[in-house]
């Protein structure tokens, strides 16, 4: 089961007062429903992959008008040939949902409209259904954080938008060939979104792979910082040996100034150090740009002498 999966499975075994309940379901039918005409019947029927979302549709329709649905299996003959459960309901002049509002009584179209439910607890609510509707979230463990809700049309996911934006969690909205999406990008924001529909189990696996993978970034750093410092220290020790070989083959050692040979020799009995390593290894107190001042007069050196040979 993938992590969108189980983040609704979590979310459909929430319980909530009848005001959030209602609030939910009006996302989810806002964005999955559509009405249809069979056999001269009109049907609300709303359309879900997700089997635990299909059984909380029911439930609710249930619990909040007293509406008994059917439920209908299909599955998918393109691509990923995945069940499709459909929730149907027959609409009549007197059904609750026209009562409610949520549908006009002759027209063959859903009137529920977008809009910003009045409670704190019913826009979480909201959210939680938008979520269960067309959301989607990215495995905490993926290359990069995504989550995102679909969106028929613009209306609807500019209310969205703006109601999590209530919350400082800077979503944003795109438009794609079947609608619209309201998308965020940021980790610490999809962790905040997570807390505030109430997916509380998804938020502790997602921080738990984030700080995790953080960590392990950060050692890779080091890593590769480390690797980099000796590569250079390694770079340096060779190119002033083989400088320090190429003067004592010339003139040797003995007649160099005896700073300059005293950084030789502590470099040739110490081939392996870095340059901080060898200051404190020699016999007077010298600082590393010091030291590295006394290397480069013995590679200026080893330049003329190669000159005059």
């Amino acid at each position: 089961m993938s992590f969108a999966a189980q983040t609704k499975k979590e979310l459909t075994l929430i319980q909530e007062d009848a005001c959030c309940q209602r609030a939910e379901l009006e996302a989810i039918v806002g964005l999955l429903g559509r009405v249809t005409v069979t056999d001269s019947r009109r049907l609300l029927e709303v359309e879900t992959e997700n089997v635990a979302t299909a059984r909380r549709i029911y439930t609710q329709l249930r619990e909040q008008f007293d509406i008994h649905p059917e439920v209908f299996v299909r599955k998918k003959m393109r691509l990923k040939k995945n069940n499709v459960y459909a929730v149907r309901v027959p609409i009549f002049p007197q059904h609750p949902l026209v009562a409610a509002g949520w549908m006009d009584a002759a027209a063959a179209s859903l009137t529920i409209a977008p809009q910003r439910p009045r409670k704190s607890c019913c826009r979480r609510a909201f959210l939680r259904g938008a979520f269960l509707a067309s959301g989607s979230v990215n495995d905490p463990g993926s290359t990069s954080y995504h989550l995102e809700i679909t969106a028929a049309n613009e209306a609807w996911a500019n209310v969205i938008r703006a109601l999590m934006n209530e919350y400082a969690l800077h979503a944003k909205v795109i438009s794609r060939k079947k609608g619209y999406v309201v998308y965020l990008k940021e980790g610490e924001k999809i962790v905040d979104f997570l807390s505030l529909i109430g997916a509380h189990q998804a938020l502790l696996k997602f921080e738990d792979v984030r700080i995790l993978k953080g960590m392990r970034n950060q050692v890779n750093r080091l890593v590769n910082c480390e690797t980099a410092n000796m590569n250079k220290t390694i770079s340096a020790a060779v190119r002033q040996l083989e400088v320090i070989q190429f003067i004592d083959d010339c003139i040797g050692l003995s007649n160099l100034p005896e700073k300059l040979r005293e950084a030789a020799e502590i470099r040739r009995r110490y081939p392996e150090v870095n340059l901080q390593e060898l200051c404190e290894r020699m016999p007077h107190k010298v600082s590393k740009s010091g030291l590295n001042h006394r290397f480069r007069k013995l590679e200026e050196m080893a330049d003329k002498l190669r000159a005059t040979h």
